[in-house]
């Protein structure tokens, strides 16, 4: 089903979760230290990174945000914390989602699965979307303001995609967590803000003065065409 690759450095649970995920279809590589999985991401381009933070060489933190200097990849966290701040803090450094050790392989495949549906599998039927001046184009994952290219990041993207579903409809922050990071609860709405400020500051406007993205204090968001 994916590409995937595993930073991993307990070598029963590398060997294990590789195993298994071979057997659900995926085609594995596995490193056992963090210098080494990056290397591995820019040399193997995988579709999908599963990331142990407690690596012998680097903290795993410090992987991520090297990954995502160089990548893009889809990254799962296997981590030891379930509390609310640290898991917006790893999604606000680039993580995709999260499991909570311990996990089963049977767990891992499910988020693997999900993530991929959530990052394009099923995009590719969706029809180009242009909002007074923007464009969206979810098959290319490509944006244009006033004919001209947007550059954005994954989660830049999928957040205006996500927005463009529902054109001219305010969409709460919980919703867009649900949909954007995959995460059915509140509490993370800096998530949301931080990337619509990073958003508005590509599309050329800001809070106070919106042309696409604009904010119904107490509500959400919503995609309109100014005036």
């Amino acid at each position: 089903m994916a590409r995937v690759l595993l930073i991993e450095d307990d070598d029963a649970i590398r060997v294990s979760l590789g195993k298994s995920l071979t057997a659900a279809g995926h085609v594995v590589s596995a490193v056992a230290a963090g210098a080494d999985g990056v290397a591995a991401v820019a040399r193997e381009r995988p579709e999908v990174l599963l990331l142990d933070l407690g690596l012998p060489d680097l903290d795993g933190r410090d992987v991520l945000a090297m990954v995502r200097s160089v990548s893009d990849v889809p990254v799962i966290v296997a981590t030891a914390r379930d509390d609310d701040a640290s898991v917006v803090r790893l999604l606000d450094a680039g993580a995709d989602d999260y499991v909570i050790k311990p996990f089963s392989a049977a767990q891992m495949d499910a988020r693997i699965r999900a993530v991929l549906r959530r990052l394009g599998k099923d995009q590719q039927g969706e029809s180009t979307v242009e909002v007074g001046g923007l464009r969206i184009d979810p098959r290319s994952r490509e944006v244009t303001v006033d004919g001209s290219p947007v550059e954005l990041t994954r989660k830049e993207f999928d957040l205006l995609l996500a927005l463009s579903r529902r054109p001219g409809a305010v969409v709460t922050k919980r919703e867009l967590l649900a949909e954007v990071w995959g995460l059915p609860w509140g509490g993370g709405d800096r998530t949301v803000d931080v990337h619509l400020s990073w958003l508005r500051r590509k599309l050329g406007e800001t809070a106070a003065e919106p042309r696409f993205l604009h904010s119904v204090r107490g509500v959400g968001i919503k995609l309109a065409a100014d005036g």
